[in-house]
């Protein structure tokens, strides 16, 4: 947790991974984020993976430090509440992060009329209204008949929801640029930001959409060479798999000098009349010739003895493990100090991360758990709609709002 953005209030009326992450980018800055659901849990309250008693961990790990109020989103009263939350006055308030439909009583224009300089950051599917989510865009886009095997067509999904993470962190960056232009100007906006354009952007950033327009058909599948460079990985003399990248012409003379390879690859570049120190294309373009020298060189070795040697060399490289290995490794979670230990809603106490940069000139607050569903109904009614104990009693009798023990 940092202070960056210390008193700002967002409100989220989210579900999923994407309006959800990008209320925890803001709430681990500093900001005041408070999410409101339905009485009992939305759609994702209860989404794997599981904890043995049922809890989410999902859910846990997308709300952490954020505030919980539920309320009854089927009725007009919880309606209303929900109204008047992402409209509720004060210069850093009127901030709305949400991925409910661009019409119903959460559209922009019925919230406008509370507040007219309300910022509002709207998740989508499509662009035009319709439903999509990671793994039907990520499946427009073509991706999944370009990962796996060269030799099997079948589709491959990614199990990262890139998309949807992509997306979060774009409405954080939304968020912030409407809020500075609000400050600038005085004037509100919508900021709706659809997966499938997320998703289609990206693939332009990154020349997809150019290579296959020009070439009349899309990048064909190759496993798991790494796309217009060297990269691969293979399997050393002890049965252990390493990736190793050679992009820069250091990376690519390191890892010859590391595996005495330099004497081979300079006589296969005198056979093809090419140089490949200069040129990472070249090695793409030729990798059939040079992997089965890696090949070869890497079976001769085994891991503890390449390891150093790749280390002290500075090549580029990574083993893989699975991921009960990388939680005892000290730079991904063991010795990270952006995780700490966490007890959390589920009684569980695991490692949580807080923000994902460090501030070297700011002091690294203590990462948050997420919070119970309804812990905070009382205290948001009460200071943030200026309600007296009364009313909320009579809101809670009247089911509209429950607090944590679901009442």
């Amino acid at each position: 947790m940092y202070d960056l953005l210390k008193g700002l209030r967002v409100v989220e009326g989210s579900a999923f991974v994407a309006a959800p992450t990008c209320g925890l980018y803001l709430a681990q800055m500093g900001a005041e984020v408070i999410r409101f659901d339905s009485i009992g849990g939305g759609p994702d309250f209860r989404r794997w993976p599981l904890a043995e008693n049922g809890s989410s961990l999902y859910w846990e790990g997308l709300n952490k430090g954020k505030k919980s109020i539920a309320l009854n989103l089927s009725s007009p009263a919880g309606r209303e509440i929900a109204q008047r939350l992402a409209t509720a006055p004060g210069k850093d308030a009127g901030l709305f992060v949400t991925n409910f439909p661009v019409d119903g009583f959460l559209s922009y224009e019925t919230l406008k009329k509370r507040r007219d300089d309300l910022v509002c950051v709207r998740v989508m599917g499509w662009a035009d209204g319709a439903q999509g989510m990671d793994y039907t865009i990520n499946a427009a886009l073509g991706l999944p008949l370009m990962t796996g095997p060269a030799d099997d067509g079948r589709p491959v999904n990614h199990v990262l929801a890139a998309w949807d993470l992509l997306t979060g962190a774009y409405c954080a960056f939304g968020v912030v640029s409407a809020l500075l232009a609000r400050v600038r100007t005085g004037q509100g906006r919508e900021v709706r930001v659809p997966l499938s354009d997320v998703g289609a952007a990206t693939m332009a950033n990154l020349g997809f959409t150019a290579e296959a327009m020009l070439a009349g058909h899309q990048r064909p599948r190759m496993g798991n060479d790494i796309f217009g460079a060297f990269g691969r990985d293979f399997v050393t003399r002890d049965g252990q798999t390493l990736m190793l990248l050679a992009i820069t012409p250091k990376q690519w003379s390191k890892a010859l000098e590391a595996l005495d390879l330099a004497s081979a690859v300079a006589a296969l570049e005198a056979d093809l009349g090419v140089t490949f120190a200069a040129d990472e294309g070249l090695r793409f373009t030729h990798r059939d010739r040079l992997y089965p020298l890696f090949e070869r060189a890497f079976a001769q070795r085994s891991a503890a003895e390449l390891t150093p040697a790749f280390d002290a060399g500075g090549v580029t490289w990574g083993a893989y493990q699975p991921l009960e290995a990388a939680l005892n490794d000290r730079r991904l979670y063991k010795d990270n100090p952006a995780f700490q230990t966490v007890r959390h809603p589920s009684g569980l106490s695991y490692p949580t991360p807080g923000a994902m940069a460090s501030i070297p000139q700011d002091r690294r607050g203590d990462v948050q758990p997420a919070p119970r569903l309804g812990q905070h109904t009382d205290e948001v009614l009460a200071e943030v709609l200026d309600l007296s104990a009364q009313e909320i009693g009579r809101l809670h009798d009247a089911g509209t709002v429950a607090g944590a023990d679901g009442r």
